[in-house]
């Protein structure tokens, strides 16, 4: 259970006004009905003319002989002066009050859980999608984007159904077995004892079982994210299943998966319907035997109640099962809900963050230098860059190019700090960007990828985006000078028009025209283009350099480039190769040297001719 004390600790006791008035009113609540039960024993004293009339009360107390006695004289007067019928219509109302009174509780112990209940969850989503934002790209690469999916939707489901909704029980339902147990030792101590005792047994069974159901649960929810992974999968790659005929190796895998799914369900479901007749029926083994014992010695005459009493005490024990019997259900659906709070949970522990320092340094413009020192870097244990040293001055356009996988992308990404380095540093105007202001820095950087990655949502809006306030005037001067500004003119509602799931009612040229419209209405000092071009075809290419062309202009630039016509202009070419620089200089440099750029040169004028 200590995911659930997490739970209550972190999520719950911000709400501590809302759960002590539920405690409060789930107290009174349960009082009014511990009286409206021990009011039986009266009405039926009454009842059969048992009743014992009594002449004089007794000072009041708190203790039980004092209560008893003065509501025994109570009654007995209302027989005296008015009736026997009178005084059990005076026991009937009284009931009705109580029941009332406890049915009233019990509606503001709910009402006051609502807030509760409710707001924990969105807490969670909430601390968890701002966990999402925080964690570097380093993470999402390592781990499946359908598990993280399900984490965030039906794992968080799981604890709204499961634990918040089992939390009223776990407030209301110990504070009802305490106070009729209370009652209980009030009526009966020996009885209560027996009990006592009993109770306990079929408690440790139930928890028994719960904890093989969590374990469970984490399997079930763990094959829920390799399902959401396919599915994601299956979404992203449609295109390139139908086009291979590959819909029937999808399918039977899919359902394979699911298959799996299915029966491990099964076995959680059957766990979990096994909580309320286990739990019935342990109660009810308690109440025979309690009847036995209880009726025995009643019978005999060794204890002090009568037969009144004892059916009250019947009465309150069987009101005690109720909750008792709750209470071990709602403990089974924790066990299934800690299951995926404890997935959820490894994502808010994940201690991979990169965020400022305690007291960044503010970088309102780039100045003079941009300095790449001895950097290394690794995805997990694999290097990726290893000791890279290169320096970029203010106003530079700067190619990287490379074979696939020797490293590029992963150097420009290194800038607006998407990575930390290993080793080595990385200083803008002399100051390691590690004591920066990331959100200043990355301000004064423009990102161009190769996949333009536009959201749901209107023209101006993904032009406009990180920002607070748009400008009219700006965003039609960045989409013309984006080359943008026909297409977005003739679709049906100009700049407010939806573009759709990433951008998926516009061409790639269009797309990728939008990207750089949002990098020019940003206005940065520093541009990083990660191969911009290399997905478009010839037409669309022609359009979007034309439109980098702008985007460049009195600009320091990082190209990442596959396309002659974006590395030939460059004032310094890069070369890369297995995660070294192995050659640097212009465009003519390089050629007359004989090296390695040559031969990527060579190769990429083979392709583009």
């Amino acid at each position: 259970m200590k995911g659930f004390w997490q739970i209550i600790k972190e999520y719950v006791l911000p709400y501590k006004g809302f759960v002590g008035l539920n405690i409060l009113f789930n107290t009174l609540g349960v009082i009014a009905s511990l009286l409206s039960l021990i009011l039986i024993g009266p009405f039926l004293q009454v009842l059969f003319g048992s009743q014992e009339i009594l002449t004089d009360p007794v000072p009041w107390t708190l203790s039980k002989d004092a209560l008893s006695h003065n509501f025994n004289y109570l009654i007995g007067q209302q027989i005296q002066d008015y009736g026997s019928q009178k005084a059990l219509l005076l026991v009937s109302l009284l009931i009705i009050i109580m029941f009332f009174l406890k049915t009233a509780n019990v509606f503001l112990a709910n009402y006051f859980m609502a807030p509760i209940r409710n707001g924990v969850v969105r807490d969670i989503r909430n601390k968890l999608y701002v966990k999402m934002l925080n964690l570097p790209l380093s993470f999402f690469s390592e781990e499946r984007k359908g598990d993280i999916m399900a984490r965030v939707t039906q794992d968080v489901q799981e604890i709204e159904w499961s634990v918040m909704a089992s939390l009223e029980k776990f407030f209301r339902d110990p504070i009802n077995i305490l106070v009729f147990l209370i009652g209980l030792l009030l009526i009966s101590p020996m009885l209560t004892l027996f009990v006592l005792i009993l109770l306990p047994v079929s408690a440790i069974i139930i928890g028994q079982i719960g904890k093989n159901l969590r374990k469970t649960s984490t399997k079930g929810q763990e094959q829920m994210g390799g399902l959401m992974s396919m599915l994601e999968e299956t979404i992203s790659g449609l295109r390139i299943i139908k086009a291979f005929n590959a819909q029937d190796k999808m399918e039977q895998g899919f359902s394979d998966k699911n298959e799996q799914y299915t029966k491990t369900m099964n076995q959680i479901t059957r766990k979990r319907y096994l909580a309320s007749p286990l739990s019935e029926f342990m109660g009810a083994i308690v109440i025979v035997v309690l009847l036995s014992f209880g009726g025995n010695m009643v019978l005999n005459g060794s204890s002090p109640l009568g037969a009144a009493s004892f059916m009250a005490y019947i009465a309150i024990f069987s009101q005690l099962m109720t909750p008792a019997k709750s209470f071990s259900t709602a403990f089974y659906h924790i066990q299934k809900g800690l299951a995926s709070f404890d997935r959820v949970d490894e994502i808010l522990k994940v201690d991979k963050l990169i965020k400022n320092i305690e007291k960044p340094i503010a970088i309102n413009s780039f100045q003079s230098l941009i300095e790449y020192k001895n950097i290394t870097f690794s995805y997990e244990e694999k290097p990726v860059l290893k000791d890279v040293s290169l320096s970029i001055k203010k106003g530079q356009t700067v190619a990287l190019v490379g074979k696939s996988g020797s490293g590029k992308s992963t150097f420009v990404d290194l800038l607006p700090r998407f990575y930390d380095v290993n080793n080595g540093e990385i200083l803008v105007d002399n100051v390691n960007i590690k004591e920066l202001n990331i959100n200043q820095l990355r301000k004064l950087q423009g990102y161009v990828h190769q996949e333009a990655i536009l959201f749901n949502d209107s023209f101006a809006a993904n032009i406009a985006f990180g920002l607070d306030k748009t400008d009219n005037d700006r965003l039609w001067e960045a989409a013309k000078a984006a080359r943008a500004d026909d297409f977005i003119r003739d679709s049906p509602d100009g700049m407010n028009w939806i573009i759709g799931d990433r951008g998926g009612k516009l061409s790639g040229g269009q797309k990728q025209r939008i990207s750089i419209a949002r990098a020019l209405y940003a206005n940065p000092e520093i541009l990083i283009l990660d191969e911009a071009t290399s997905s478009l075809d010839t037409e669309s290419e022609r359009e979007v350099q034309q439109a980098l062309k702008e985007l460049m202009k009195n600009r320091t630039t990082l190209i990442v480039a596959h396309r002659l016509s974006t590395i030939i202009q460059a004032d310094q070419i890069v070369v890369f190769k297995d995660g070294r620089i192995v050659e640097q200089g212009t465009h003519q440099q390089l050629i007359d040297k004989k090296g390695e750029y040559l031969s990527l040169y060579q190769e990429i004028n083979e392709k583009e001719n």
